[in-house]
């Protein structure tokens, strides 16, 4: 019998026969028929100008003074960047792109049959000797974090950031999720911000319109309606965070700026006779006061929007840039990457979240997921290599609600690549990663404790036969005790992580002794960038 089936092209949507018709955005989203504002106004005054002042990126003197007791930070609070990708519908981590092996780390190797369910045929399985041997067979670790060797993440990593190989580690933590349900609290982006992730623009960004800014929900105890994230997905949306009214569509930016900085002063004045004894006046004075000075430094460093157009940005897009301009035209997954990673990189946002559909791809054959997979690999390499170009460290944190598993057969087609066939969902075989770029070298394994540094490259572990040991560690059977754990490692690389009881009292991580067994770095900075 000729075997009909169709390989699908990268963006076509999944019909799965097994599966109901999608009726919700989730729904639409895992099966990839959906692909993936805030405003900062300041007063349209024309008429009131300071005495002259020095163009561009310069505030008077007595404005750059008042910025700091308003709280105005150009660089947001000096936290890491992080980024997470929320891979909707399922998508395979483990075994197949990063490695997950048993209680002895990623390379304490799974049973043959184990690594079949993980899409791996016996040929092309991690070798089952003793790791002293030296053998590496399909096994790659130029990133700290060890992928099997022909993962469609790290292929797509390496081809953006491949350069910057030598100053990324990266940690897997094996933990169940359910498959085809908006019920994973899987973002962490609340937790971050609260561990003290902000921006000098906007405290969070997501690429959806959703209360977690990505498809996966937040955990319910960390939500924070004040810092709702602002959806950003592509670079419109981030040219249209700040708006100046028309007043530098009739002056230029300089005079601009002194129009705004005389409103503050003539405000001050004018508020500095106001009686304060009540409490609530002073707020009110110091609310008026600041948001005059903010717009005034807005004005200063964005009264040209263009200087936020991830279009606009060398190093984002061109000849010298992580995309080619065709490349960053014909895709909207790149799109949306440069946009968020953009806003937080920078530090205009303190977190962001970049939610790619389509990872529900057991369509019974390898070819879909494994094109897929290799786009996201791609957007996570460029996230990390224009982190690079910045200069700053930045923690990317990948993610998906559910998992898939293979029957052994085998799709043999040029971008089946000879794996094993997704066949369907199984939640035992789920895992989240996260990889931490620093540009003054690779982060180093966790030291404060007793365990081996393997131990705390692998958070958790699996059985022989592929499955999450549910009780290796509180994140393994509890998605929201993942999102704790890493915010957990977030403050670690900040040396911050002994203030997480106080921070999150009632948190499920236990004593010092495990959440110390749950970290996997050593600080990367101390307390601030």
């Amino acid at each position: 019998m000729v075997n009909k089936h169709r390989t699908l092209p990268l963006d076509e949507p999944l019909r799965h026969p097994d599966h109901k018709r999608p009726i919700t955005r989730r729904d639409f989203l895992a099966q990839g028929f959906l692909t993936g504002l805030g405003l900062v106004t300041a007063p349209s005054i024309f008429s009131l100008f300071a005495n002259p002042r020095a163009a561009y990126a310069a505030l008077s003197p007595d404005i750059e003074a008042l910025k700091s007791g308003c709280g105005i930070a150009t660089q947001g609070a000096g936290k890491i960047p992080f980024i997470c990708f929320d891979l909707a519908g399922g998508a395979n981590i483990s075994g197949s792109n990063v490695l997950v092996g048993r209680q002895g780390g990623q390379l304490d190797f799974l049973t043959t049959a184990g690594y079949s369910k993980l899409g791996l045929p016996g040929d092309m399985i991690p070798p089952l000797a003793n790791p002293a041997t030296g053998t590496t067979d399909f096994i790659n670790t130029d990133l700290g974090l060890a992928f099997h060797s022909d993962s469609a993440f790290l292929r797509g990593i390496v081809e953006k950031a491949g350069a910057q190989a030598a100053n990324i580690n990266g940690a897997v933590i094996p933990a169940r999720s359910e498959n085809d349900t908006g019920n994973n609290p899987h973002n962490p982006m609340y937790g971050i911000y609260k561990a003290g992730a902000d921006g000098s623009l906007l405290s969070l960004v997501g690429s959806r319109s959703s209360d977690s800014g990505g498809n996966s929900v937040a955990p319910v105890a960390l939500m924070d309606p004040a810092v709702r994230p602002t959806k950003v997905d592509r670079p419109s949306d981030v040219t249209g965070m700040v708006d100046t009214g028309q007043l530098i569509g009739v002056l230029n930016q300089s005079d601009a700026v002194a129009v705004m900085e005389s409103i503050q002063r003539i405000s001050a004045m004018k508020l500095g006779k106001v009686d304060t004894k009540l409490t609530t006046d002073a707020v009110v004075k110091d609310l008026v006061n600041c948001g005059y000075v903010k717009a005034a430094d807005i004005a200063d460093r964005f009264g040209d929007p263009s200087t936020l157009n991830p279009a606009l940005d060398p190093d984002i897009v061109g000849p010298s840039g992580i995309f080619s301009q065709a490349e960053f035209d014909g895709d909207g997954e790149f799109r949306k990457t440069a946009s968020v990673m953009k806003m937080v990189i920078n530090g205009f946002a303190g977190a962001g979240t970049i939610t790619m559909g389509g990872y529900d791809y057991h369509t019974g054959d390898r070819a879909a997921g494994e094109v897929r997979d290799l786009r996201a690999g791609r957007c996570m390499g460029a996230c990390l290599e224009y982190a690079a170009r910045v200069g700053v460290p930045l923690m990317l944190y990948v993610f998906s609600d559910g998992s898939v598993a293979s029957n052994g057969t085998i799709d043999d087609s040029v971008d089946g690549r000879g794996k094993g066939v997704w066949t369907g969902d199984n939640s035992s075989t789920a895992a989240s990663f996260f990889l931490v770029y620093d540009p003054k070298g690779r982060p180093q394994l966790f030291t404060g404790d007793s365990l081996p540094p393997e131990q705390h490259q692998q958070i958790g572990y699996f059985r022989a036969d592929a499955s999450v040991e549910t009780a290796s560690t509180p994140a393994a059977n509890n998605v929201n005790l993942l999102v704790e754990t890493v915010i957990l490692n977030y403050m670690a690389l900040h040396g911050e992580q002994g203030n997480f009881g106080t921070l999150f009292p009632g948190h499920g991580l236990g004593n010092a002794a495990l959440m110390d067994s749950l970290t996997a770095f050593n600080p990367v900075v101390s307390g601030t960038i």
